[in-house]
């Protein structure tokens, strides 16, 4: 029986001595890290032009106001068609349309309206200033949302570039914060996004155009007469955790 627990009781020591040993040396393999925000600012160019045209009908007549806004959209089509530009129908919608009479205290049916819109978009600004130059100022027709933006494919490339740029800031920061304790950063241990944004605002010019008041309501003046636009403005931030030796 004492041999037993003699046994069992150098048994537990060795445990004992073996969970110490161990404790030191997880805490030995324990890593200094650092964790620092890295940041990419650059812009990249715009390379697409866009218009939405919008094709409004009203007309007592619900038959007729469709035939109208149809017509219309058809020639509209048909002229774009010999155009290297792209085309998508972004709205079609015929309703009956009515206005408060405040004589009456009662709304006042004026008829059905119909509305297709489309959107022209070209990477060949002239090309859109050509369908502005065709349809701003006619009957029922307007145009909107007239823009300069970055095209996906272009975007891209850029945000992936300037993603590496972010991390490459990061390690910069984060040896900047140790060099004074004579140490370095050594591999990175973890990454990720905390931002990616870009400012696609549009800025143009079409000063030829001053019938088309919706399109040319957010614009510039260029002496020049041409559609132009400040770049796309791309921010990348990451935040970085890097090993510390």
């Amino acid at each position: 029986m004492k041999k037993a627990l003699i046994i069992i009781t150098g048994f537990i020591g060795v445990c004992v001595i073996l969970d110490m040993f161990l404790g030191v040396f997880d805490k030995s393999k324990e890593i200094a890290k650092i964790n620092v925000n890295g940041e990419c600012l650059t812009s990249v160019a715009k390379d697409k032009t866009a218009i939405t045209l919008r094709v409004t009908t009203l007309d007592k007549n619900p038959a007729v106001s469709m035939k109208q806004a149809t017509e219309k959209i058809a020639e509209i089509t048909d002229f774009l068609k010999d155009l290297d530009v792209k085309t998508q129908t972004i709205e079609f919608e015929s309703y009956e349309k009515s206005e408060w009479n405040n004589e009456t205290h009662k709304s006042d049916v004026l008829g059905t309206e119909t509305r297709i819109a489309i959107e022209v978009s070209s990477d060949k600004p002239e090309l859109i200033e050509d369908v502005l130059n065709k349809f701003a100022g006619q009957p029922d027709v307007y145009t909107e949302n007239l823009r300069m933006f970055t095209s996906p494919a272009t975007l891209k490339p850029a945000l992936d570039k300037c993603l590496g740029i972010a991390v490459i800031d990061a390690r910069e920061r984060a040896n900047a914060l140790v060099r004074a304790d004579n140490r370095r950063v050594g591999k990175l241990l973890s990454l990720s996004y905390n931002n990616v944004s870009y400012n696609d605002r549009p800025y143009n010019a079409v000063p030829m155009l001053a019938m088309a008041k919706s399109a040319v309501m957010d614009t510039e003046i260029n002496a020049g007469g041409a559609l132009v636009s400040k770049d796309t403005d791309v921010t990348v931030t990451v935040s970085a955790t890097f090993e510390i030796k």
